[in-house]
């Protein structure tokens, strides 16, 4: 018990940091709404700074971490070769990013046409591509920062790797200050804005892992056994990361023909990424590997407990937030974008697809709590069985509802989908065995759970009416926001506690634990 105490206090952690990172994303989009609106120089920009996010995603954070990270945790739990191991993976990944940053900088016309067809034809295509080679870069410095991360979580270090993201928006944020009172082209600043964030995240992370004693020395990568493994396992997640990033692909097709869809998806995305990103990844990055430590020492009952944890904790923060983002998506969008360069019509546009979002919240988090426990045990082609699935429901329900509901095609898509996968993820899991079940306490407190989040989404659409005078009044709109999500915040917390969804021992059981 005290074991999965400690792996929700790392997850509170992690979380923590990926709040301020959130938040500090937030304010990035804020300003960008303010400055570019959802434009053309928009839509370009985020479709230049989407392809090394996509790749990231892709190759390090997808297949190349989901690989390495159990991997290098039996390793380490065994005191098997774990430092040269990593050495030989960041020497491979390192060559492999050279060359394929070489070719993407070519070869960005296709990837713009891949991602954006809809571009063909305007100025919005020789924009993104001029953006693009530009940001690619990005994808070396931000793949590596990824491998470094998932030593540093193997190692136990989350909040380190969880801080540096913060670096990012910082960044960004600066540099919109610094062009609009110097007069530069915004758009133009974003893009080369890109490339240094990455080598500022990765700078830091470098250093966060030389303080754990790992310091990487590029060499030839060689072909030992381990690493053969590592390549064997990373085939099938490579997939599922092809998969996932074709759903991404054929969003941003359906959007790319209405001007200003891609960046109504992008700006509701962050958004709804708020939550998803404070919950659903501290969660799937604390999961992976403590399942992969537990599977090596043979404990079944302890991996039970931290994976049925893992998801209460999950569910208890997700819930809320997914009612929050449906019931009252319009007045945050209105409040967070409505200025400068973004009108009403991209509210009401923004608001729809965060409402669609907010639908399949849960389902993303649980995805992410789902899937270490095929990763832990190395079997990465079970969840690609299941992408493929869901990808082809995906762009059958994009491309199918286009003509009938637009844009919002993309993000019912999405959502509808990432529920799909979840249902084949818990089917599948149960052929794993007794550890991958949900206990008695799971469903007793879900059931709460669930029953506390309607009665805040209930406080949050009396309270919404309550306070449309102040959020109609642009001097205190923000206040009139602040107190709408307080409300609903103490109303579910009370409710919760009444309930007995959450129980003041938990906290207290927490707080003692070091």
């Amino acid at each position: 018990m005290s074991s999965s105490r400690g792996m929700i206090r790392s997850i509170v952690a992690l979380g923590g940091w990926t709040l301020v990172s959130r938040g500090a994303g937030l304010v990035r989009e804020l300003m960008m709404a303010a400055y570019l609106g959802a434009g053309p120089v928009a839509d370009a920009f985020n479709v230049a700074f989407s392809l090394p996010n996509m790749f990231r995603r892709f190759f390090a954070e997808g297949a190349f971490n989901q690989a390495f990270v159990p991997l290098y945790s039996k390793k380490l739990e065994a005191g098997e070769g774990a430092e040269d191991f990593a050495q030989n993976a960041f020497s491979g990944l390192a060559a492999f990013l050279i060359l394929f940053t070489i070719i993407g900088t070519i070869a960005m016309p296709i990837l713009v046409w891949a991602m954006a067809a809809g571009f063909v034809g305007d100025g919005r295509f020789d924009m993104a591509v001029d953006f693009g080679r530009i940001t690619f870069v990005y994808i070396g410095f931000i793949s590596l920062f990824a491998l470094l991360s998932g030593i540093l979580n193997a190692h136990g270090h989350f909040a380190e790797a969880g801080a540096v993201p913060v670096l990012m928006n910082v960044v960004f944020i600066l540099a919109m200050l610094l062009a609009a009172n110097q007069g530069w082209d915004m758009g133009r600043t974003l893009a080369w804005t890109t490339p240094i964030t990455g080598v500022a995240q990765l700078g830091w992370t470098l250093y966060a892992a030389r303080r754990i004693g790992f310091v990487p020395r590029l060499r030839l990568p060689r072909l030992t056994p381990d690493f053969r493994r590592l390549m064997v396992n990373m085939g099938p997640a490579l997939l599922v990361g092809g998969v996932v990033q074709i759903n991404l692909l054929v969003s941003r097709q359906v959007a790319s023909g209405t001007e200003g869809a891609i960046s109504w998806l992008v700006y509701a995305d962050r958004l709804y990424q708020l939550p998803l990103g404070v919950v659903a990844i501290a969660v799937g990055t604390v999961l992976l590997p403590e399942l992969s430590r537990r599977l090596q020492a043979g404990d079944a009952a302890g991996g039970r407990e931290a994976f049925n944890r893992g998801t209460e904790f999950a569910l208890l923060l997700t819930l809320p937030a997914a009612v929050a983002l449906v019931i009252i998506a319009f007045p945050i969008t209105e409040v967070l974008y409505q200025r400068g360069a973004f009108g009403a019509v991209d509210t009401a546009a923004t608001a729809l697809a965060l409402a669609i979002y907010g639908l399949g919240l849960p389902a993303f988090v649980l995805q992410k709590a789902f899937q270490p426990l095929f990763y832990a045990r190395e079997d990465t082609r079970s969840p690609f069985r299941y992408a493929v699935w869901s990808m082809v429901l995906n762009a059958a329900l994009a491309f199918g509802l286009m003509p009938w509901i637009g844009f919002s095609a993309a993000a019912w898509a999405t959502t509808l989908s990432a529920w799909v996968m979840v249902g084949q993820l818990w089917w599948g899991s149960r052929r794993l065995g007794d550890e991958t079940r949900f206990d008695a306490r799971f469903l007793s407190r879900l059931w709460r759970i669930s029953l506390a989040s309607a009665v805040m989404g209930g406080a949050l659409w009396i309270g919404w009416g309550l306070l449309q005078p102040m959020l109609d009044l642009k001097a205190y709109r923000i206040l009139g926001l602040a107190l709408l999500i307080l409300g609903g915040i103490t109303t579910y917390a009370l409710a919760a506690l009444a309930l007995g969804a959450l129980r003041p021992s938990d906290l207290r059981a927490l707080r003692r634990h070091r």
